[in-house]
């Protein structure tokens, strides 16, 4: 392995740090890596694996001002590329405005999750309740051959070059972008048509918007989404002619946002309302179907089947966990992270067009998240389903797990005592013709030998366990968020020189 450290950052962290998302398999990381030809620890890397797997992760650089949240992590973005039967690895953290102001006064600026936004040094800043840091932490996307990563509270979408994770400045849509409300993370790239689908969200009505990006990456389409009051959404889900929105009624106290506090409640007796809109239709094209309630943080595809759309997702059974008394003082302030303690479970939702009416059925009674599909049935059909499971207590993935949604079969991996990883990708084979043909794509940290792996999985022999296990030049932080580009979508792939930058940098 070829290994060049390019950069460090300046880090304020205490060096006795307790904090349970500072420390362990969160531990951040502050060294920037350049790595070739990546040492193969078992196995070897498929011939046909061609493209780049990107997560993004959140890494803190300064303390909070008093209460760290994981989310307020800023952004690292990571790199693995593949190409005839060798991989390389970048990392670099995303220079963000609000990273770069903190680099430069060595110190935090703006409240986290966790904090009233009044504890904020500066008054200004991004998020949908405002002043907080525009992280960039959460999702990381590609559209047009550029990597996006985007802010879980809305903010501005940071471009990155997906071979060498440089930042390449904010998106602009052509002098369009909506600044003064962001985007939410998970916008969502249809491959087919070259669009780009995202919303946003805030405390002043209409409290939620809806756009669309085109191929060329110009805003063709913005409408306001009216709301009862400013929610909290998380994700959205597309089919080919329709765009869905959500309505959880798991949200900001209204009576609390006057006093100046930002803390979610579940409200059980409101339904999840779920908004069906045409992709290019207008504020008055929305129409709401009314679900049984709970918090949905992930939608895994929907598509059209004859007047039915099916929307597939996580349903959460416990969205606000009471407190049990169990655990050190820090298990029980996040509780509201663990997957155990939400009870998520793959669910499915039946839209229907004619009659209005919704139909509901639990898909699976294990408890997973973070689920993803093979790209090429996005917005049609699927059969597979990959998700993490969850250490229990924590914000942790100790496995994946494929659903078989046909058969209901369901085919595990652990990664074992002590070893996390984060959301796989699917990376279908060149010339691929089944759902399950080709490669799962993962990140791992692993507490017992202090290193960090990416695994490789045939998609279709999950169980098997990898077939390709590489080591990292550095133990990473654990993290969420992934996605896969193939070669053929990221201009300069093929250049016989290997450009850092495929992107002309």
């Amino acid at each position: 392995m070829d290994v060049e450290i390019v950069g460090r950052m300046l880090a304020t962290l205490p060096t006795d740090d307790d904090h349970p998302y500072r420390t362990g398999p969160w531990r951040p990381q502050h060294t920037e890596w350049r790595a070739e030809d990546l040492e193969v620890v078992s196995g070897q890397i498929p011939a046909d694996l061609d493209g780049v797997y990107l997560r993004n992760t959140e890494n803190p650089v300064h303390p909070a001002l008093r209460n760290y949240h994981p989310f307020d992590g800023d952004a690292m973005v990571h790199v693995v590329g593949f190409r005839d039967g060798t991989a390389f690895y970048r990392n670099r953290f995303v220079r963000t405005d609000g990273f770069l102001a903190e680099q430069e006064a060595g110190a935090p600026l703006w409240a986290g999750l966790a904090e009233r936004p009044s504890s904020a040094i500066r008054q200004d800043g991004w998020g949908a309740r405002g002043r907080m840091k525009d992280a960039s932490s959460t999702d990381v996307i590609v559209h047009g051959g550029r990597a996006l990563t985007s802010f879980y509270q809305c903010g501005d979408l940071y471009q990155v070059d997906p071979l060498s994770a440089q930042t390449l400045g904010k998106a602009g849509w052509g002098g369009d972008f909506p600044t003064g409300w962001g985007v939410s993370a998970h916008p969502k790239v249809d491959d087919a048509t070259g669009e780009l689908l995202f919303f946003n969200y805030g405390t002043e009505a209409p409290y939620l918007h809806y756009g669309v990006v085109d191929s060329a990456d110009k805003l063709v389409h913005y409408v306001d989404v009216e709301l009862p009051g400013p929610r909290l959404p998380h994700d959205m889900a597309f089919t080919e002619n329709y765009a869905i929105l959500n309505d959880c009624p798991m949200f900001w106290d209204p009576e609390l946002i006057s006093q100046g506090k930002y803390a979610a409640r579940f409200h059980r007796d409101l339904p999840l309302r779920i908004g069906v809109l045409p992709r290019r239709g207008d504020s008055a094209s929305i129409r709401w179907f009314e679900a049984a309630s709970t918090y949905v943080l992930h939608w895994v595809n929907a598509y059209e089947d004859g007047h039915e759309i099916v929307l597939d997702g996580f349903f959460q059974d416990d969205p606000e966990p009471a407190d049990n008394g169990m655990g050190d003082t820090w298990a029980r302030a996040f509780r509201f992270l663990a997957l155990d303690r939400m009870q998520t479970r793959l669910h499915r939702w039946r839209l229907n067009l004619v009659t209005g009416q919704v139909r509901e059925e639990r898909l699976t009674e294990s408890i997973t998240e973070f689920g993803v599909i093979n790209p090429a049935v996005l917005a049609r059909p699927h059969r597979y389903v990959y998700a993490a499971t969850g250490k229990p207590g924590w914000f942790l993935f100790d496995g994946l797990v494929k659903h078989d949604l046909r058969t209901g079969a369901e085919e595990r991996f652990g990664f074992g005592e002590g070893v996390y990883g984060s959301e796989v990708a699917v990376a279908p084979r060149a010339g691929g013709t089944g759902e399950d043909d080709g490669y799962l794509v993962t990140l791992t940290t692993s507490m017992p030998d202090d290193a960090s792996y990416c695994l490789v999985f045939e998609a279709a022999g999950v169980g098997d366990g990898p077939v390709c296990t590489l080591r990292l030049p550095e133990r990473i932080s654990s993290g969420t968020h992934a996605t896969w580009a193939p070669g053929s979508a990221l201009p300069g792939w093929r250049d016989a020189d290997r450009a850092e930058s495929s992107i002309g940098l």
